[in-house]
């Protein structure tokens, strides 16, 4: 069985929307080796696909650095009930149709590595509320936003209760988080 990992950059109040707001931070050596040993780990990219196609429109002319060779070479799951197959085309792309809870736990449960999501709001809104989420990986941006799509949904209809498996502080004062969801014993999924 695979795992989810979801990763973000997000502000101190759970902002990932549109993240341009980090390139005034930098990450450090250290915060650009998390990236880059996350990405190198990942067995494959699991997206929605509005960031699928943000993506495919920006990497492929970024593919100059063993980053973005990966990223254009890495297998890639796109979330999507619009996305056409002649739209699919970054890279090994496969779409998954369907109820978006049920094809990815069928993907994880069938799938031998780490499924590694990067953007993806209502992507990431669906696994966590149906409890599909194995790890959050959060780089927080020491900035306040006010306003835009977070990481979390609202209104959850239980609290989602996390462990820290590992913190640290890159760069100008960006908290890299390591969190696993705590699962209640004899509870499934």
């Amino acid at each position: 069985m695979g795992q989810i990992v979801v990763t973000e950059f997000m502000s101190i109040d759970g902002v990932m929307e549109d993240p341009r707001w980090t390139f005034d931070f930098d990450r450090g050596p250290e915060g650009d080796k998390f990236k880059y040993d996350e990405l190198f780990e990942a067995g494959a990219l699991l997206l929605g696909r509005v960031t699928y196609q943000g993506f495919a429109a920006a990497w492929p002319s970024m593919g100059g650095d063993d980053f973005g060779r990966r990223m254009n070479s890495i297998a890639k799951y796109v979330v999507s009930s619009t996305l056409s197959e002649h739209d699919a085309t970054w890279g090994p792309t496969t779409l998954l149709r369907g109820d978006a809870a049920t094809e990815v736990k069928t993907l994880r449960d069938q799938f031998g590595g780490t499924l590694l999501v990067e953007g993806s709001a209502q992507l990431v809104h669906t696994l966590v509320r149906h409890g599909l989420v194995d790890e959050y990986r959060l780089m927080v941006f020491p900035v306040v936003l006010g306003a835009g799509k977070r990481v979390f949904p609202d209104h959850m209809r239980d609290a989602l209760k996390l462990s820290v498996a590992h913190s640290n502080t890159v760069g100008t004062g960006i908290q890299v988080l390591t969190l696993e969801p705590v699962r209640v014993r004899g509870i499934p999924e």
